[in-house]
């Protein structure tokens, strides 16, 4: 994960790439953006209903459990 500082930097360096782009080329950006947001937001939808299928095969961990766990560890 990129600090604020980083990612201050980066989006000001795109911002200059954007602003000399042309307009054709910012419609493809907008829409290669978009497809990212799509497939990130099925990858979460993807993680979550993993998660849900291993609580219903597994079941859930006792809390007292984990923080045994991490204590001993």
């Amino acid at each position: 994960m990129k600090t604020n500082i980083e990612r201050e930097e980066i989006i000001k360096a795109i911002n200059v790439l954007l602003n000399q782009a042309y307009d054709s080329t910012l419609d493809e950006i907008l829409v290669l953006l978009k497809r990212i947001e799509e497939a990130e937001e099925e990858e979460e939808l993807k993680a979550y209903d993993e998660a849900k299928e291993d609580i219903r095969i597994n079941g859930t961990v006792n809390w007292k459990e984990v923080k045994k766990e991490i204590n001993l560890g």
